[in-house]
């Protein structure tokens, strides 16, 4: 990782509250995040809530609680944009005073008409200026736009993709105040930008046209230069931008499965950044060893079973006591507590790396407390299709055992294969069947240990009585 010449680097993340924190959004919380600790700098959070019809409180206290639950929490307090209103009006009067913009009273009619023509003549449809000259005031039907350079460009270094050239001419007059006078998201985001002594701006990659308007707005207002870099998007398996028909997009919907905070952000950090041939990362790894110039310029995939192999690695590197403790809400969810067990313990380390995710292992376990409600029907066609008679034998062996443990169980299965010439899937599945209502479960001599002799003969009972 190179460190950067700058006084203090500072990062920013500025999410509009009009929904929950998609799991795009964190990967960029994250990236700055991480850029800004490198740095020893600060990392900022900015709730950009000037669209009133669709912010709510609510989504705001979601995404702030979710970035503090996944250790994301900004280095000072956020500020809304919706309560600094007067700040962004002082800094437009300070463009109109210096030149750099002009009121324009072009009605939507005459826009519109205007945009046609152009696309008719084969020309990007844009703002042709035509106001820029008429020094027209301020009044209930204007709107202020900045005075872009009608000639050169603009050079912007992207850290992720190296040298991007604008040419003023293909740049709108954006608008800096409307008609009302509430000012327009550009203006708001340098604004904040530098009254928050942000130096690094990370965001996606659909922003890099907003870049050089911002870049004029600056420049109008006598703000420093920053330093940029736009992230690939994030994509689906079919490669179009990553939505619910894909899989969930929300964080907060990954958590509630059952994927651990560290696997969320370790998969995160590898949508577009590689990390050689390394695969499991914590934050103290990705601290180390990520690089921003690293990242990848072409589109992230989304694979949802990496985030699967991923979270296993996680669960299997907690300790049993921290993993007891990640599993006990998701069995709580379902009716169940893990200290329930009479070997709680053994349990656990023994059904822990059965599944991916934490709400999957939940249901893992739920046999081994509560009776079986239903049994796999494909599992019962592959296995009893000839009947009962492996059940009725175990049944009968299984009471002559006088020391109820997984050693002198297996001995007794074992024995039972060898003499009857059977093959071990025909002899365990089908007590599998009877004690989990499944084919899965840890080693068979394991698994009747776990339950006591009693529940054991019982459950191989219930399962005959269902099948005669």
């Amino acid at each position: 990782m190179e460190k950067i010449s700058v006084s203090k680097v500072v990062t920013r993340f500025a999410p509009s509250p009009t929904g929950t924190l998609h799991i795009g959004g964190v990967r960029t919380a994250l990236f700055n995040y991480i850029y800004a600790k490198q740095n020893n700098g600060e990392f900022l959070v900015r709730i950009e809530d000037t669209d009133r019809e669709r912010s709510t409180k609510a989504y705001e206290k979601n995404i702030l609680d979710t970035l503090s639950s996944i250790g994301l929490s900004p280095d000072k307090k956020p500020i809304n944009q919706s309560e600094r209103n007067d700040i962004y009006i002082k800094a437009a009067e300070q463009i109109i005073a210096s030149g750099d913009a002009y009121w324009c009273d072009c009605s939507e009619e005459e826009l519109e008409k205007m945009r046609n023509q152009q696309m008719a003549d084969g020309e990007k449809p844009m703002y042709d200026g035509r106001s820029r000259h008429l020094g027209l005031e301020r009044s209930s039907n204007t709107v202020l736009r900045l005075a872009t350079p009608e000639d050169g460009e603009i050079v912007m270094h992207d850290m992720i993709r190296g040298e991007i050239r604008f040419n003023n001419a293909e740049l709108d007059d954006l608008i800096l105040l409307r008609s009302d006078g509430t000012p327009t998201y550009h203006l708001c985001n340098v604004v904040d930008d530098f009254e928050q002594g942000v130096t690094a701006v990370i965001r996606g990659e659909d922003h890099i046209s907003n870049t050089p308007r911002q870049i004029h707005i600056q420049n109008a207002l006598g703000y420093p230069a920053l330093e940029y870099a736009h992230l690939p998007l994030v994509l689906g398996p079919d490669k179009k931008r990553l939505s619910k028909r894909h899989a969930a997009t929300s964080l907060e919907e990954y958590k509630d499965m059952g994927y651990l905070d560290s696997a969320i952000l370790n998969s995160l950090a590898r949508l577009g950044w590689s990390g050689g041939d390394k695969e499991v990362f914590y934050m103290d790894d990705l601290l180390k060893d990520f690089n921003i110039k690293d990242v990848q310029k072409a589109g992230a995939i989304f694979d949802i079973t990496k985030l699967d192999w991923l979270n296993a690695q996680h669960l299997a590197n907690l300790s049993l006591e921290g993993f007891k403790e990640h599993i006990k809400p998701f069995a709580h969810k379902i009716d169940i507590d893990i200290n329930d067990h009479p070997n709680t313990d053994l349990l656990i380390a023994s059904m822990r790396t059965f599944e991916n995710t934490l709400s999957d292992i939940a249901r893992a376990l739920r046999p081994y407390f509560m009776d079986v409600g239903e049994y796999d029907k494909n599992a019962i066609g592959k296995f009893l299709s000839n009947g009962t008679k492996v059940l009725e034998d175990i049944h009968e062996l299984l009471q002559t055992i006088s020391h109820w443990n997984e050693k002198e169980i297996d001995v007794m299965l074992k024995e039972y294969q060898a003499s009857n010439n059977l093959k071990v899937p025909e002899v365990n599945q089908p007590i599998r069947i009877a004690l989990t209502g499944s084919t899965k479960s840890p080693s068979l001599g394991l698994t009747l240990s776990l339950f006591d002799k009693k529940e054991s003969l019982k459950r191989i009972e219930k399962l005959i009585s269902f099948l005669n």
